[in-house]
């Protein structure tokens, strides 16, 4: 298939379920134009939403800080996100239930004619859709990947999930560039996050990661990581790590929708630790299977 060619996927627009070949937005339309919007990415195992309710909230707050009216209720979110899944499955001939997937939600502040300003009064565009969600191989995560260091050039509002992507773009291509996985930044050599995921290291045992704050989007599995490793015994501390913290680590883990839990085992082309996936991932990565099994 040609990269300009859009797959036949389910998607929904404005109040109106389509693919994405007919899906169209306005040229004015302002996420278009300003990147002003938000969205939220929530994987479904086995024709179930994960932790949708966390989504919505960190969707709400989002859509707060950008002071755009959130233009569904929760109820209606799910019934879209529902209806994707559905429309997903029967597209690949299988039952939800059997399938994973990635629904992926936007919001933009609507279309008007360009100005800065905030425009009052605006219809937001709605857009969502559903796609395949990629399981790493136990082959995979044997291994674990490979990640390089950057600065974190992006802005200081960092806590939104913002559709406004140009400095995480940037910054995941460094690692494409040399065919690793992720690029772990660095904001006044403190930890901050990686391009598309959150950071975690393991030194003596303890689970360390950088502070809820406007420098860090507070992915969903922060309070997941929190609950396993209480539930687990791990200690767990949330605050500023250092550069040196982070390269003299036992482990480092990333975390996100996609990669769940997944762990780095080489960074700026060195082993981390033993250069082997350690037995704090074992343990978060078994329990997060086990999570994905609970009833939501």
């Amino acid at each position: 298939m040609s990269p300009s060619v859009l797959p036949d996927l389910p998607c929904y627009l404005n109040g109106e379920f389509t693919t994405l070949p007919h899906a169209k937005v306005s040229v004015m339309d302002r996420g278009f134009i300003f990147g002003d919007g938000v969205y939220e990415v929530v994987p479904v195992y086995a024709g179930e939403p994960f932790r949708f309710d966390e989504h919505m909230a960190r969707l709400d707050r989002s859509l707060g800080e950008l002071r755009i009216v959130n233009p569904m209720s929760r109820a209606q979110w799910r019934e879209i996100v529902m209806q994707l899944v559905d429309a997903y499955a029967e597209q690949q001939g299988r039952p939800a239930p059997e399938t994973n997937q990635l629904v992926y939600l936007q919001v933009t502040r609507g279309v008007a004619m360009r100005d800065h300003v905030m425009t009052p009064g605006l219809a937001p565009t709605v857009f969502a859709m559903s796609n395949r969600l990629y399981i790493y191989t136990a082959e995979e995560r044997a291994r674990g990947v490979a990640c390089v260091t950057a600065d974190d050039f992006r802005w200081k509002k960092a806590h939104i999930k913002s559709t406004s992507l140009a400095g995480a773009v940037l910054a995941r291509q460094l690692s494409a560039d040399v065919e690793a996985s992720e690029t772990i930044m660095f904001r006044d050599s403190f930890l901050s996050e990686a391009a598309a995921s959150n950071v975690w290291i393991v030194k003596s045992g303890v689970v360390l990661g950088a502070p809820r704050d406007n420098l860090v989007l507070e992915g969903i599995r922060y309070g997941l990581l929190e609950e396993l490793c209480r539930s687990l015994g791990i200690p767990f501390e949330l605050r500023r790590v250092s550069r040196e913290e982070v390269l003299a680590a036992d482990e480092i883990l990333l975390s996100s929708a996609t990669k769940e839990i997944l762990p780095c085992t080489v960074l700026d082309g060195k082993p981390v630790g033993n250069g082997k996936p350690g037995p704090i991932y074992d343990r978060l990565f078994a329990g997060y299977q086990q999570a994905k099994r609970q009833p939501a």
